[in-house]
């Protein structure tokens, strides 16, 4: 009688230390990608207060390519607003990165500014902060990647289910264009 009831009184604690260890996993995985997210928020905050630098920097001699320099800030500003989900912080994100790209095709025509040292520093931070930015994109990802995972694998879906975790965005580029690696020719 005896050896009856050690079984049915354990397999109600199994079940529920098996829901502990699901639990507390899943709030690791969340914990995770928030500590990510905050990782890419500092890159992101660096690289906005460096742009109004680096703006500055090529006003003082590109005064004819205002439309270019007030996209950049324009930009800037919209990506550094409030956003709803990363999504949409990464839509503005895009845009951001194509105003840099087109800033640094007009710096090309002013061989002058392209060999300014103010210039040259900041761009090379921009360039460091922007390869932080792709590392700490990836480390969220595959924050991401294991939560969301942890959520639709079963049996933690059952858990995630019950305690309403919910899974989290991607921060990625949108365009494939962008995907795409450039080609070196030399002619």
């Amino acid at each position: 009688m005896e050896f009856l009831v050690i079984p049915f009184f354990g397999f109600p604690l199994l079940v529920l230390l098996l829901i502990v260890v699901w639990y507390n996993g899943l709030v690791r995985a969340r914990n995770f990608c928030e500590e990510a997210w905050a990782d890419i928020d500092t890159e992101l905050k660096r690289r906005y207060d460096l742009i109004p630098n680096l703006v500055e920097a090529v006003k003082g001699y590109a005064k004819h390519e205002q439309t270019v320099l007030v996209q950049v800030v324009e930009a800037r500003n919209r990506a550094m607003s409030a956003h709803a989900s990363v999504r949409d912080l990464a839509q503005d994100e895009n845009q951001l990165i194509a105003g840099l790209r087109h800033l640094f095709a007009v710096v090309e025509n002013y061989p002058e500014l392209k060999a300014s040292t103010n210039f040259l520093h900041l761009q090379q931070e921009l360039v460091n902060t922007e390869d932080r930015i792709q590392r700490a994109r990836r480390f969220y990802n595959g924050n991401v990647r294991d939560l969301n995972n942890r959520i639709e694998t079963f049996p933690s879906n059952l858990v995630a289910g019950i305690f309403q975790f919910q899974k989290k965005d991607y921060f990625e580029i949108d365009s494939a264009m962008e995907r795409i690696a450039p080609t070196v020719a030399f002619s």
